[in-house]
């Protein structure tokens, strides 16, 4: 980190290593006058010991080459070949290996830097303060190098942050390690409300688990507040909740500000006032900022555009269920979770000459565009179906339109075409089958199908079913039914097992189903539940067949 002006000039702990206690003592005095703190030892195995010793380090080692137990090379050695202190400067010193063969050992021996006694003083402090010049500068640009990449680690994590929940937990944690204290980050949520992390721990909550703790907490920072003015004066009014004792005074604590753009609410830190101490802690607490807000912007742009896909997607969906003769119809319509694109699942009922026509299907992906091919799909399918013409017909002319309009697009669809209360006629082009459910419980899939819409292949006559009034047909979308590493006929059996143990009525029946195969957030789920009354009737026209 960054230091004063004169910072590489202050005094050091050092260490005096030499036999000879009249050296030591002049060694000594010499250093302690300048100002430095000095800690001797009389043999290298002294030496060695105290680095080993638990605390901070001397900041450099004064060695005499001439020692009982070892020389001042293998001491050097030893503590350039240990990594806990192989940063510490080691300064030979001797009276007798004076030599140039000498000098040059001592320093391919790992010294950095070799003087011949007797050393007049203003050559010894100036050795001493030109070597730790050198190891402070070191240790710094090391030290930064370090938060640099930590820096980068936070920021993609930031980047990857699927909620703003989890953005604020990581913008307090990168913080508290790159400033090497507790620290709380303060954000307002794209769906509103302010959210604070923090990395102490509640005194009267169970524990977090090591990671930080998120609250909702009252709207601050105000989004007019000027940044310059908060960097520098905290808001005295301000209480976040569980503060620690040592930053409940408004003047040990120090709150950081960062935006995107001018007039969003900010992003905001709050650390111990020493802990900002450097201009490099308040550049690497700036950029940390900068890359919460920016990815804070991000999660609150998808967010936007995210509550307008679906929307958009609601609005291609029927508004209301028709009442017929027919069925009984409930529908229930979820979409995925926030953090996954939109689809292209959609259902369909119509009141036909011919009778009810109730429909499911998937448009193939997850995009606004899936989105806008369900809705050319489902009202193509409403014009066809209100012209009479039976479920085969409608997937040719589907599939007509897709590899016309939309090449490339796929669909998975199965329309039911009801003509009386116990007679269905089924076309399913590529889609899960429709289960049936007898009024005594027992299941049974209409496994009959084509091959899916876009692909410009035939499809096979619709296949007749007999059914026997009151019971009930479902068609439901992968969303439903599909999970990961699970066999999709095993996920049927399921949910027949399921079906056969709910109730007959459409509207408890969905809410069942739901209740016992709980969506993963994954994918769309449209499901549709159609009981039969026995009471409608196939009328008799041109399209009767």
């Amino acid at each position: 980190m960054t230091l004063p002006l004169d910072a590489d000039n202050r005094p050091a702990h050092i260490l005096v290593v030499d036999d000879a206690p009249t050296n030591r003592y002049v060694l000594a005095t010499t250093l302690r006058r300048a100002g430095h703190e000095v800690v001797e030892a009389e043999d290298g195995t002294g030496a060695l010991e105290l680095l080993d010793r638990p605390g901070p380090l001397p900041e450099l080692a004064i060695v005499d080459v001439r020692l009982p137990d070892m020389t001042g090379f293998e001491v050097c050695e030893r503590i350039k070949g240990n990594p806990a202190t192989a940063a510490v400067p080691v300064i030979n010193i001797s009276a007798s290996a004076i030599t140039v063969d000498d000098r040059a050992q001592g320093l391919y021996r790992g010294a950095d830097a070799y003087l011949v006694e007797p050393i007049a003083a203003d050559e010894l402090l100036a050795t001493v303060l030109a070597n730790l010049r050198y190891a402070r500068a070191r240790r710094r640009a090391e030290l930064l190098a370090d938060r640099l990449s930590l820096l980068n680690r936070t920021t993609l994590a930031l980047y990857s942050a699927a909620d703003a929940h989890e953005l604020a937990g990581v913008v307090a944690e990168g913080a508290a390690t790159l400033l090497r204290c507790e620290a709380a980050a303060f954000l307002t949520a794209p769906e509103g409300g302010v959210l604070v992390a923090h990395t102490w721990q509640d005194p009267d909550a169970p524990a977090a688990g090591g990671g930080p703790v998120v609250h909702a907490v009252p709207a601050w920072p105000h989004p007019g507040e000027d940044p310059a003015r908060a960097r520098q004066s905290p808001p005295a009014a301000f209480e976040p909740p569980c503060l620690p004792p040592h930053l409940k005074d408004p003047e040990g604590r120090r709150t950081t500000l960062g935006r995107a753009k001018p007039h969003r609410p900010p992003i905001a830190v709050l650390t111990p006032a020493e802990a900002v101490a450097t201009p490099d802690d308040e550049q690497l607490l700036d950029q940390l900022l900068q890359a919460g807000a920016l990815a804070l912007e991000a999660l609150r742009s998808y967010s936007e555009e995210h509550a307008l896909a679906l929307t958009l997607q609601r609005s291609f969906l029927p508004e209301s269920l028709p009442e017929t003769p027919y069925a009984d119809l409930a529908v229930r319509y979820l979409p995925a979770s926030q953090h996954t694109e939109i689809g292209g699942d959609f259902y369909e009922a119509v009141d036909t000459p011919e009778g009810l026509v109730v429909a499911v299907g998937d448009v193939a992906g997850h995009s606004l565009d899936a989105a806008m091919v369900m809705g050319q799909v489902r009202h193509a399918l409403r014009a066809y179906a209100v012209e009479g013409h039976p479920p085969e017909v409608i997937l040719e002319r589907l599939d007509h339109l897709l590899t016309s309009v939309e090449p490339g697009a796929t669909v998975t669809l199965c329309i039911v075409l009801i003509e009386s209360g116990d007679t269905l006629r089924v076309a399913n082009a590529g889609h899960l089958p429709p289960l049936v459910r007898n009024p005594d419980g027992s299941t049974f899939y209409i496994d009959e199908h084509g091959p899916l819409l876009g692909l410009g292949l035939p499809h096979p006559p619709a296949h007749r079913v007999a059914v026997t009034p009151g019971s009930l047909l479902l068609l439901v979308t992968d969303g439903l039914v599909e999970r990961r590493h699970v066999n999709l006929q095993d996920s049927l059996r399921t949910l027949a097992s399921v079906v056969g143990r709910t109730t007959s009525d459409p509207e408890e029946a969905c809410t069942q189903l739901l209740e016992r195969l709980p969506a993963d957030g994954s994918d769309d789920v449209a499901l549709m539940a159609v009981r039969l009354t026995g009471t409608g009737s196939r009328p008799a026209g041109p399209h009767a067949r």
